[in-house]
């Protein structure tokens, strides 16, 4: 398959879904460009994300460690100041 899909993938999931081909392929593309972001990325994003839904720093740093800790590809795993200096520079 082309764009850097996974053809094994895409079958897979064709043959667990029922879906066709193409949208398989899609699906399959869009999840991998989801998890595609570094673990810096995704620590900002989710920090602006919490913020906007007026959580509190220390409410969002623990949530940070806990879905870290879930990510498909192990990120490393970051103190409290090493999280604050990726959002704060």
């Amino acid at each position: 398959m082309n764009d850097g899909v996974p053809t094994e993938l895409v079958r897979y999931v064709v043959a667990s879904t029922g879906l066709p081909e193409r949208v398989a392929a899609r699906v399959v593309a869009d999840i991998i460009g989801y998890f595609d972001e570094t673990a810096e990325q995704f620590v900002r994003r989710r920090h602006a994300e919490m913020q906007s839904r007026e959580m509190r720093n220390a409410e969002i740093w623990r949530q940070l460690e806990a879905e870290l800790a879930e990510r498909p590809v192990a990120a490393p795993t970051f103190t409290e100041r090493q999280l604050r200096r990726i959002v704060y520079g």
